[in-house]
């Protein structure tokens, strides 16, 4: 894996402001619209950006019913699911908080990638951070669960939820890897749309809706710089930093959410919430593992090495992973 490149780096941090503003519009979408009506006009909007996308560069979606069925269960698995128990979520809980707890996916998707896989086997680094991360999640969760049950608490759990289906959609989607990404996005969001349709139909979300001038814009904000225009930097640094390297982006997203969702929307975290986020991050960076060989190998050879050496040293985390999308 390569060193970044200060562009890439700025990518990057472009990269994490877009999925750390999905949380930001989501706060202020659901102001003047429903939970499904938030994630439906995000899926639709997206899809035809992307399907515009393909077209215009020459590609076609496939044909191929098994194709699509595939595009089903990742569309259910990588958006109707986690977007809607994240939307949900965010009605209890703030967009810092539900950011900082939609962190853990990666920690979700290397303990499950260990029993759903034959080859992403779980370490001894890895297994305690795992626990580290784990602990994390306790640490949020303690005032909500020593008083028993609270919507709050249930809102936490919402956004774990979605984490933990990140994570199969990330297994999941290794399957993939011979059509182009930005195909599989429009397909897969195409799919998310269908799945979300009737279940807007049925509960009358847009019918409840009381839109304004900002949940609108909120609405078109993360349906396409959160979702289409994040999956095409996504790819685009893909392409040229490697998986190993746009992973990090994991790292930044909460950074980006707390920063909207406190310097704008006046939201207040507390030293809990912190400390929760202090735990998830080092259990992160024992999964990830590259700042422990770095200092290990600045041990063994008695010399400094650069960071970007310390950056690029062993893999952030399995192959599934790199589908994901916030």
């Amino acid at each position: 894996m390569s060193s970044l490149k200060p562009s890439e780096w700025t990518m990057l941090v472009l990269l994490s402001v877009f999925w750390g503003g999905s949380f930001f519009f989501v706060e202020v979408a659901l102001r003047g619209f429903q939970p499904f009506a938030i994630v439906f006009l995000r899926v639709v909007l997206a899809a035809v950006i992307l399907t515009g996308v393909v077209y215009l560069g020459g590609r076609r979606l496939p044909s191929a019913p098994g194709v699509w069925g595939a595009y089903f269960v990742m569309g259910t698995l990588n958006n109707a699911i986690p977007f809607s128990l994240i939307v949900w979520g965010q009605t209890q809980v703030d967009s810092g908080v539900a950011s900082i707890l939609n962190a853990t996916t990666p920690i979700f998707t290397v303990l499950l990638a260990h029993f759903m896989t034959s080859d992403e086997r779980l370490m001894i680094r890895k297994i305690l951070g795992v626990f580290i991360g784990f602990c994390g999640v306790y640490i949020m969760l303690q005032p909500e669960l020593k008083d028993g049950f609270s919507w709050r608490g249930l809102g936490q759990v919402a956004v774990l939820g979605a984490a933990v289906s990140y994570s199969l959609a990330g297994i999941f989607g290794k399957r993939f890897k011979k059509t182009a990404p930005v195909v599989n996005s429009a397909g897969m969001l195409i799919c998310s749309s269908v799945i979300m349709l009737p279940l807007v139909l049925t509960t009358g979300a847009l019918g409840e809706s009381q839109p304004s001038a900002a949940t609108v814009a909120a609405i078109f904000g993360l349906s396409t710089v959160s979702t289409a225009l994040a999956y095409l930097l996504y790819f685009r640094i893909l392409a040229s930093a490697g998986a190993t390297n746009v992973l990090l982006v994991t790292f930044l997203i909460p950074v980006s959410a707390l920063l909207l969702g406190v310097g704008v929307l006046g939201e207040v975290i507390h030293m809990l919430e912190y400390a929760g986020m202090g735990c998830i991050f080092l259990g992160l960076m024992l999964i990830d593992g590259r700042v422990l060989n770095g200092i290990k190998n600045r041990v063994g050879s008695g010399q400094k090495i650069p960071y970007y050496r310390e950056m690029s040293s062993e893999k952030l985390l399995p192959d599934s992973q790199n589908k994901n999308a916030h």
